[in-house]
């Protein structure tokens, strides 16, 4: 027995389960969860985008980014966001699914709410309404301000007010010196919100925002959170909403990991049955396939959906599939006659070349689900299973190899039983020798 080539493949076992053991849980809670496996709110939205104006790929950029800041604000992160296609008025939609979130009506006010603060140096009567509204291009808008809008009182007045400041301080000193003694008309969603006349220039790019239906401290600290929240580029009209109570989410992810590892345990006492030792080490290679899995995940903040799920559960039915093609070419070599370690190096080397069109296949198939099977489950599904192909070819074709190879040098089981091999080929070996 060559102690040193033990010892190495031993080493290997230890570091693979001991990174699983002891890292693995916190990897697993680290990976965030999909609306359908924690609970929350699935949200559909109108864009009403101006009237021969469809919404381009800057304005997409800007709505998503803008509905990011929103769901941040709320205290969860990781939405999926979703442009969809057209409602029957023509108007894009773009659906939006938060998971975790606690207080699902304040995500439906909060992600929807318009917020459009907009700054004019002039202002008329419309004749037919009898409203005020805004003239000219707008001085500026809830894009110039910082995210730093809180409620205050007013030190003249006593006034509930909301302070604000400008990303750019210029902005707003110029604002002051043009119209200073001057009134400015400061409208927010379309309705004149207050009209002050500017006393003094302002240099620091601070300011506040009183008046209207900002008499509470609540709805100065409602508005402040929507503009900190960032200006929506479009206006939102909700259409639907679904919301999936965190119970049944935590039931879906439950059952779910049961059957996971059902499958799992029956894959591993499968493989050890059929191929005795070898079956243990594919089984040591599929530890490694599930915890460089998850650590993928967490490492490209993949959200894990209820499909998601289940394609990492295929996946290892995919990874042990390279070690049976091999395992099944090792024993053909022993049949053919040859010695355990020539048969084991020949047979990984024969299967290499079908393992990679296998895989490559279902990779072809996961890229084609990816690129036209939109966003949502189908996309979702189509990342998880890509990752668990490639994942698995590192740990079936490269570790459990190495594992393989390593143990078969080490001569601490000599008899190709231990590998596979039916008794009857090992005793028609023996006899001849």
């Amino acid at each position: 027995m060559k102690w040193g080539r033990l010892l190495a493949f031993l080493a290997m076992v230890v570091v693979v389960l001991g990174l699983t053991i002891s890292t693995g849980p916190k990897i697993w809670k680290s990976i965030p969860l999909g609306l359908d496996l924690k609970g929350g709110v699935d949200l559909l939205y109108a864009v009403d985008t101006p009237k021969g104006h469809p919404l381009d790929n800057t304005g997409k950029a800007a709505l998503v980014r803008a509905i990011e800041m929103r769901v941040n604000a709320l205290g969860v992160s990781s939405p999926i966001i979703q442009l969809e296609g057209q409602n029957q008025l023509g108007q894009d939609q773009i659906r939006v699914e938060v998971a975790g979130v606690k207080n699902q009506q304040e995500a439906v006010k909060v992600i929807g709410a318009t917020a459009q603060l907009a700054i004019y140096g002039s202002a008329k009567i419309d004749p037919k309404t009898g409203k005020v509204v805004p003239v000219g291009p707008p001085l500026a808008t809830g894009a110039d301000l910082k995210s730093n809008a809180h409620w205050v009182v007013d030190q003249q007045t006593g006034q509930n007010a909301v302070a604000i400041e400008f990303k750019n301080a210029s902005l707003w000193t110029s604002i002051t010196k043009r119209y200073l003694q001057k009134p400015i008309y400061v409208f927010l969603n379309g309705q004149l919100l207050t009209n002050p006349v500017v006393e003094q220039v302002m240099y620091t790019g601070q300011s506040e925002i009183s008046g209207g239906n900002l008499t509470t401290p609540q709805a100065c600290i409602d508005l402040a959170n929507e503009l900190n929240a960032g200006a929506l580029p479009y206006p939102l009209t909700l259409e639907s909403e679904t919301s999936v109570g965190p119970t049944l989410g935590a039931t879906s992810l439950h059952r779910t990991l049961i059957a996971g590892v059902i499958a799992v345990v029956l894959i591993f006492a499968f493989m050890i049955a059929a191929y005795r030792m070898a079956g243990l080490i594919a089984d040591i290679a599929l530890v490694a396939y599930g915890y460089l899995t998850l650590l993928t995940f967490a490492g490209l903040h993949v959200v894990l959906t209820l499909s998601g799920l289940a394609a990492l559960i295929l996946g290892v039915g995919i990874a042990v599939d390279a070690n049976i093609i091999t395992y099944e070419r090792i024993k053909d070599e022993v049949r053919n006659g040859r010695s355990l370690r020539s048969a084991v190096r020949i047979g990984n080397k024969n299967a290499f070349r079908t393992i990679i069109d296998s895989n490559a296949t279902t990779f072809i198939a996961g890229l084609i689900m990816y690129i036209f099977g939109g966003e949502g489950d189908v996309r979702g599904f189509a990342v998880a299973l890509i990752v668990g192909i490639i994942v698995s070819l590192l740990t079936a074709v490269l570790f459990a190899r190495a594992m393989l190879l390593t143990f078969t040098a080490s001569q601490a089981v000599k008899n190709p039983w231990w590998y596979g091999a039916p008794r009857g080929v090992v005793k028609s070996r023996e006899a001849k020798v």
